[in-house]
């Protein structure tokens, strides 16, 4: 057989390796180069920003502290706040004056214009359970054993005709005697008597504008005393006449109504 002989080639394939050994070498000398430059601090550059950064909490410090000597309250927690204290009441001599009732203001009218009478003890004012209650002698309106009004009470009668008829309230008129009979062809009893008075008393008031509808006159002759009638005292106490401006209450209250049919009564 024929022999081969080496060429040129084949002596230099044998350290091709190293050049590739080379490269890895130079490469991985790059990387460790890169990995430490990596992991060095500049110390010029961090100072400065730790300087940066001390400067600017330092004045965030000094803007938000309070001044010195000033005392810091520590904020209570929601739940466990106080309530605020209830404001004291005013001194007495601050409270306002309670504003004025109806009746105060009706009753304080009819007062000044039945003053002639009650400056004389001849009329009363008061309150009473069933209304304002106004009480006139007898003898301020009448003569004896008489119905028809003296013109001297005219006056005063037509200012408080005047004041009634602003409230809307019933009226009652009642007219009241002694216990001293009475025979006239004009009054055969004094059934008769209080109830003329009561009804004249009615006729003024419908002259001065109250209206006939709220109206009432009634007579109970000597039975609804004041007083006794063993005295002279007593008895002019008695003969009197009561205007009652009913209260809204006493207008509601039911009664017994008895109704008679004339025809069922003939025999």
């Amino acid at each position: 057989m024929r022999r081969r002989h080496p060429s040129v080639e084949d002596d230099e394939k044998p350290d091709r390796w190293l050049v590739s050994y080379a490269d890895f070498i130079t490469l991985l000398f790059a990387f460790f180069v890169v990995m430490y430059a990596i992991s060095q601090v500049n110390e010029g550059k961090y100072r400065v920003l730790s300087e940066s950064l001390s400067t600017a909490f330092t004045q965030q410090i000094h803007l938000t502290a309070p001044p010195r000597g000033t005392p810091v309250m520590a904020t209570p927690p929601a739940t466990s706040a106080p309530e605020p204290p209830a404001p004291e009441p005013p001194e007495p001599s601050a409270l306002p004056a309670p504003e004025p009732t109806t009746n105060e203001i009706v009753g304080k009218e009819l007062l000044e214009a039945l003053n002639p009478m009650v400056a004389r003890g001849l009329a009363k004012v008061q309150q009473t359970e069933r209304g304002i209650s106004v009480d006139i002698s007898a003898s301020a309106l009448f003569d004896i054993g008489q119905a028809d009004l003296q013109p001297a009470a005219v006056p005063a009668l037509r200012a408080a005709a005047r004041v009634l008829a602003k409230v809307p309230n019933r009226i009652q008129v009642e007219g009241h005697t002694d216990n001293v009979p009475i025979s006239t062809v004009a009054y055969p009893s004094n059934w008769e008597l209080s109830s003329a008075r009561a009804a004249s008393v009615v006729r003024m008031f419908i002259g001065e504008g109250v209206p006939a509808a709220r109206l009432a006159a009634v007579g109970y002759a000597e039975h609804q005393p004041i007083e006794g009638n063993t005295s002279a005292q007593g008895r002019a106490s008695n003969r009197r006449v009561t205007v009652i401006l009913m209260a809204a209450k006493s207008e509601d209250k039911d009664g017994l109504t008895l109704t008679l049919n004339p025809k069922r009564l003939e025999p």
